[in-house]
């Protein structure tokens, strides 16, 4: 099983691309093409349904040797045994979110500037994502922030850093070439006409930068 700090490529498995009876044949698309670590995110959808799709994702990503995060909820991730938890910034403390995971569970938090990935790192998150650096219609809501701030973010964090948001093989240049690290890619891959292709060129970009 790879570590967090292993991981470059997060791919997530998202209902707002997805149908639920599909998520899992995508989760394994994902898997086989070579993401790092894989989530579920599957915002206004029964936990009930999310917690089974958790539980046959993470059938799937174990056989790939890969993590599972469950997105935004903490009681599915420990009810699944999910290898790790995301949480946005309204998601509440980590140190509770830890309480009901449990300490063999990897916590991220979701960022949107400097000073919440310095308060990110004060809170002891597992990792951070950083974003979005362009509009995205995964998070049609927020307010792009540019690429100005990855270099110094990479420079003082202390966890690994996942930027995000609009990121795909046309703009990855430039956002490794900004200094960031690691990315989680969402619509290019979920709706590529051939997904596992489409992880490994971002793959090759990555080995490459």
């Amino acid at each position: 099983m790879k570590s967090i700090s292993e991981c470059r490529l997060y791919g997530i498995v998202d209902a707002g691309y997805v149908r639920l009876e599909d998520m899992v044949m995508m989760g394994r698309k994902l898997v086989e093409g070579g993401v790092d670590v894989l989530q579920l995110r599957a915002k206004g959808v029964e936990l009930a349904d999310v917690e089974r799709i958790g539980g046959e994702l993470l059938k799937v990503t174990r056989d790939g040797g890969v993590p599972l995060v469950i997105n935004d909820h903490p009681s599915v991730a420990a009810s699944v045994g999910s290898d790790g938890v995301h949480v946005g910034q309204e998601d509440g403390d980590l140190a509770e979110v830890r309480r009901v995971v449990g300490g063999n569970c990897f916590v991220g938090r979701s960022t949107h500037s400097v000073a919440q990935a310095r308060a990110a790192m004060e809170e002891k998150a597992d990792y951070i994502g950083f974003g979005p650096l362009y509009a995205t219609g995964t998070k049609p809501d927020y307010v792009p922030i540019g690429l100005g701030d990855i270099a110094e973010v990479e420079g003082f964090a202390e966890v690994p850093v996942f930027c995000i948001g609009g990121v795909n093989l046309q703009t990855l240049p430039e956002v490794l070439a900004a200094g960031a690290r690691r990315v989680v890619i969402v619509s290019a891959l979920l709706q590529a006409e051939d997904v596992g292709r489409a992880v490994k060129q971002v793959n090759e970009a990555l080995r490459q930068s």
